[in-house]
Formats: structure tokens, sequence, C-alpha cells
């Protein structure tokens, strides 16, 4: 089955899970962004990081696969630009001082032509600064979605892949054979407590495991995250609140060279 096409809700992104950018502020003492850096945010969904970098003086640009999120993105902060890009393919004219990118390089399957692009858009010396979802992230969820699949007979949609969680030695060996210099690299547990203390697990599978459900009816669909939430109410739900397994794996890379 070939990978399905992610479509995003911009406006239940911000309303339930703003905490994927609120954890990504962490990322931006890393970043040391000055006034006249020129930035790239990669994956800048509905602009919130790209607008709290712009608050150093950078000269920011943020591109997005998702057309929704870059329109929200448009609305919210009018005087930042934003992009509707590939971040396996795009190209700008003048290269950037650094690369940021916050949750977003799990989401594409071809990672070498994404650090290519991100290597090639990047000055001499720029930084490369990242996080995204890192091996085991996420494990219990998918593991319940796809026993539920299995168990109900939609198998190819039990096998559908569409999320890259590496390891730590194999993303950065990645990043070293494209020609970067890896400063510093860290693979971590971040249970992440999800908005919503009664419907949490359901708006995560809704929201970011939608692929699962190709070719299913609605009401298969709701039968499948409900028997998912079910199962996972043992591992990821306790003192009223839910839980996602998280796993991440934070880079800071240089270019050297060209």
């Amino acid at each position: 089955m070939q990978q399905p096409t992610k479509i995003w809700n911009a406006d239940l992104y911000d309303q339930s899970h703003s905490f994927v950018y609120k954890y990504g502020e962490d990322l931006l003492g890393l970043l040391e962004a000055e006034p006249g850096m020129r930035i790239l945010d990669i994956g800048c969904g509905t602009g919130h990081l790209t607008a709290k970098i712009a608050e150093s003086g950078a000269d920011i640009v943020g591109i997005d696969k998702s057309s929704t999120m870059v329109e929200q993105a448009k609305k919210l902060f009018p005087h930042l630009l934003f992009e509707v890009q590939d971040a396996a393919n795009f190209q700008f004219i003048q290269p950037f001082d650094a690369v940021f990118s916050n949750a977003t390089l799990h989401w594409i399957l071809n990672k070498e032509e994404a650090a290519i692009c991100m290597f090639r858009n990047l000055t001499r010396g720029g930084k490369l600064v990242l996080e995204m979802g890192g091996k085991g992230n996420v494990q219990q969820i998918c593991d319940a979605i796809k026993t539920v699949l299995t168990e109900k007979g939609y198998l190819k949609n039990a096998e559908i892949n569409f999320w890259y969680f590496p390891s730590l030695s194999e993303y950065t060996y990645l990043l070293e054979k494209t020609g970067f210099r890896v400063l510093l690299a860290a693979h971590f547990d971040r249970e992440t407590e999800l908005a919503d203390p009664e419907t949490g697990m359901y708006d995560w599978i809704k929201m970011f495991g939608g692929n699962y459900f190709v070719g299913l009816s609605d009401s298969e669909t709701e039968q499948v995250i409900a028997a998912a939430v079910e199962l996972l109410w043992k591992t990821n739900h306790r003192n009223g609140k839910w839980y996602g397994d998280y796993k991440r794996l934070r880079i800071v890379a240089v270019k050297e060279n060209d």
C-alpha cells in the first residue's frame, strides 16, 4: 500500500496539540538566533516557533508541506514569511545561517533527500538545530493501533509506515555522510501529557495517526480508535490524565565544507 498523504487540521493542532511547539521552545537556546541572521524553520506548522525566533531580530522563513498549516501561520503572523515547500525538495537562492526544525523530520521518509536539502541551503559554518521523534517514539500507541487493526482484519493498514524514528547513531551517521559535523546528539525519554484528560488519546490518534485509517469508513475508523484507546488505558492513562510515550532525538550540527 502506498504511503498516504497526511491532511492536517490546523485549528485542531493549535487547540489541542500546542505542546508540540511549546516543547520546541526549549530548542531555541541551542539555535542562538541573533539580529541579522538568516534562518530557515523547516516544518513551521502554524508558525508559533517561527515567530519566537523572529523576536531575536533574525530574518526567518518558515516552510511546511501542508498548505492549511501555512495558511494558518500567515493569518496568525502576517508580518513573517511562510511558504509551502517540501522538506525533502526545497531550494533557496540565498543560503541560510541556520536551519531549525522541531517535530517534523520524523514525517520525512526520504530522509537522505531532506539531509541534502538542509546541507545545500546552509552557508559554510551554518548551524543545524533539530528535534524529532527518536527510536521507540510513541511505540505503545502504535502497537495498540496496529493490534486492533490486525484483529479486525485490516492487515494492510497495520503495515502502513509513515513515520521515521531513527536511533541516535543512525541519524548522526546520515548527517555525517551528508557532510555535517555533529556537535551534540541526545536521545531521551520525554513522556508528554496530552491536552484533554478525557479525550486526549482519542484526539492524538485523530490528529497524528490518521494515515493508519486510509480506506476505512468513518464508523470503522471510530471503532478502531475506540478499541485502541481502551487498550492504552492500562499503559498511558494515570492520575486522570493521558500521556504520550515520547522519545526524542535532539541534534546540533554544522556545515563545515561545501
